[in-house]
């Protein structure tokens, strides 16, 4: 009898199977290239900033890319290249092996290469510098921010990857690299050979200066680099003992770099409050505060252009908010986005936009920027212009602060 009713209880299972779509016996296994596939795929799923994946069905975009032939490592990078191309974010990419690790060179001191910052414009999608950096190649040959780098030794950029590009733009001191160049205003590109060369990133410049017997201390800062608070910090100090009464910190053309960085140099201008919002796909606000003693309390005014970007603009925009300086120049970058490099099993990797930031006030900065305080447009000077009476913008940083130096003395 009880064999009867478990004969009776396998029949109707295969019934059951049978009526919902036949018998499905075990998955098959992936193979090695489909798992780094899914491998990435599952990093993206959990992790990236946007939870519609750009009104995507990320789960149909794995379906339909693991069904692709996958016979090679070349294959497979395509495929997961076409997966990630659906969410139409250029920061989010995958890096080969090759690239991965020269990612890491970057914030590292020293680099060879042409010395430029480079991003995709989320508008035009085109290579385009974000600003040079200071004594490279580049800027000696006059490339300015929102250059549109069309082609790199007649390659086109639109054929390659950001970081592609950088690759190409990087090599052996003393070799040759053209760059065909676009510019707002030109009707004709430009070819412009530079030569590869070493580029120490020397971050912080400081002078102290005295307009109309006004003692100001000027810094200016190029990138944030792993020194910069350092150097920014034993400036402010130097400049006090030198009797400096108020600021001028020039942001321009400073492309970013560590986040970190960008934070420890806002507290040393500020004695509380919120410096950054950091807001992921769950809409949870992470945020940094500054908590001690500012290194002086002396105005300040602060210098932006359009090749302020990233950690430059978190740093303006938590001085601005926070009432601690005056922004003047130009409207930034708009580079408000969160990447964090995720290792896969093959030695490359993936870099997924994570999360965004937000100023004091919940002012977005991606794509939009950060406003001046006194809208200064910037005319083309020589380097060593730069902090002169050439320099407009300075000069109207200057006219500020002794506007708010009037007003301390009649109080």
């Amino acid at each position: 009898m009880h064999r009867r009713v478990f004969q009776i209880a396998i029949l109707l299972f295969l019934q059951v199977a049978l009526v919902l779509g036949g018998w499905v016996g075990p998955a098959a296994a992936l193979t090695p290239e489909q798992q780094l596939l899914s491998e990435a795929w599952r990093i993206v799923n959990r992790s990236y900033v946007d939870d519609s994946f750009n009104n995507h069905n990320w789960w149909s975009i794995r379906e339909k890319a693991v069904k692709q032939p996958l016979n090679d490592r070349q294959q497979t990078y395509t495929a997961i290249q076409g997966m990630l191309a659906n969410l139409d974010d250029p920061f989010t990419r995958l890096l080969k092996p090759e690239q991965y690790r020269s990612l890491q060179v970057n914030t590292s001191g020293e680099l060879t290469g042409v010395g430029l910052q480079i991003a995709i414009d989320p508008q035009t999608n085109s290579l385009t510098v974000v600003a040079p950096l200071v004594g490279s190649p580049a800027d000696k040959a006059g490339i300015q921010p929102l250059d549109r780098i069309l082609k790199i030794d007649g390659t086109p950029t639109s054929d390659l990857s950001l970081d592609e590009a950088a690759t190409r733009m990087r090599g052996r001191i003393g070799t040759a690299v053209t760059l065909t160049l676009g510019r707002e205003g030109r009707d004709v590109a430009e070819d412009i050979e530079l030569v590869r060369d070493r580029i120490a990133l020397n971050p912080v410049y400081a002078e102290l200066q005295s307009p109309e017997n006004l003692p100001v201390g000027y810094i200016r800062l190029s990138q944030f680099s792993a020194n910069a608070t350092e150097e920014v910090a034993r400036a402010i100090d130097r400049l006090e003992k030198q009797g400096a009464t108020a600021y001028i910190l020039d942001l321009r053309n400073n492309p970013g770099g560590l986040l970190q960085a960008g934070i420890e140099i806002a507290r040393l201008w500020l004695d509380s409050g919120t410096i950054v919002y950091t807001v992921n796909r769950q809409g949870i606000l992470g945020s940094f505060e500054a908590s001690g003693e500012a290194l002086t309390n002396d105005p300040l005014i602060v210098l932006v252009n359009k090749g302020s970007a990233s950690a430059s603009e978190i740093l303006a925009g938590a001085l601005q908010d926070n009432g601690r300086a005056q922004l003047v120049g130009e409207k930034t970058f708009g580079k408000g986005l969160i990447q964090s490099l995720f290792d896969l099993s093959d030695g490359s990797g993936l870099a997924v936009t994570v999360a965004k930031y937000e100023t004091p006030n919940h002012k977005d900065i991606n794509k939009l920027g950060i406003s001046p305080d006194r809208v200064v447009p910037l005319e083309p000077i020589a380097r060593d212009q730069i902090g002169t009476a050439a320099d407009l913008q300075y000069q109207a940083a200057l006219q500020l602060l002794k506007e708010k130096t009037v007003l301390a003395k009649s109080v």
